[in-house]
């Protein structure tokens, strides 16, 4: 039977380094539960280290945690890649370290970069420069990420910076991404207007949080069977009943 599933699909941990050290796992879990979201997409810049801390943190609160990376390509796009898998998402990771800007994160300047358990005790830092951009274009990441199985997805196309409209302008007809996302600034019905020669794409609307205050402020409804992984990518492609509700 399918029902209506509440979903914020992009949502930074205390890695991100521009994230709140707030940004912890198990406050992840208890912030998403109390603003009554069965999905979360935990989406670290560059970054899958603390997607196994934050699942572990979520299954008392009965939340399902998509695996998921916010990838800056050579361009400086933002792209969000989402999951099946940890192990997916630890494979593509390794792909980007090996492309990631070189240098240290300047940890006064950017931000600590923090490895949290789920209980949220830290166990390390991050040094790699997870701020900077691959040397992997868009075109590039969308196809690793398909390649995986993964699902791309355009990250805030209305924001000013790091969006694939603000990098290039426009958005290339061969790019094929899986959904365009917009900020939690706009509504989906503003969105379709200012938007809609891509009205190719489905659109999505996520939190983009760095903060506890913002988990859920901006989120999806989607008509599915469960909270799974293959459930959002049927809901993506509007098969079977599957559906983003707008």
């Amino acid at each position: 039977m399918l029902h209506t599933i509440n979903s914020d699909l992009h949502i930074h941990t205390c890695l991100s380094p521009c994230s709140s050290l707030d940004m912890s796992p198990r406050k992840i879990a208890e912030e998403a539960s109390k603003k009554g979201l069965s999905i979360i997409a935990v989406t670290d810049h560059n970054s899958a280290e603390n997607i196994e801390a934050v699942s572990k943190a979520s299954e008392n609160h009965n939340i399902t945690v998509i695996p998921g990376i916010e990838i800056t390509s050579s361009e400086e796009v933002h792209t969000i890649a989402l999951f099946e898998s940890v192990k997916d998402s630890l494979s593509v990771q390794e792909i980007i370290f090996n492309n990631l800007q070189p240098g240290e994160n300047d940890e006064d300047f950017f931000g600590l970069q923090v490895l949290s358990n789920e209980l949220d005790e830290v166990e390390g830092f991050n040094k790699r420069l997870l701020a900077g951009a691959t040397k992997l274009s868009v075109n590039e990441i969308i196809i690793t990420i398909h390649q995986y199985g993964g699902l791309a997805i355009a990250a805030h196309i209305d924001r000013m910076s790091f969006s694939i409209i603000s990098q290039l302008g426009f958005i290339p007809d061969e790019l094929e991404f899986d959904a365009l996302e917009i900020s939690r600034n706009l509504t989906l019905k503003e969105a379709f207007s200012k938007y809609k020669e891509y009205s190719r794409f489905p659109f999505i609307q996520s939190s983009d949080s760095h903060e506890l205050n913002t988990i859920g402020s901006g989120s999806i409804k989607l008509m599915m069977e469960e909270p799974s992984f293959k459930e959002l990518k049927m809901a993506f492609k509007g098969k079977n009943g599957r559906k983003i509700i707008t």
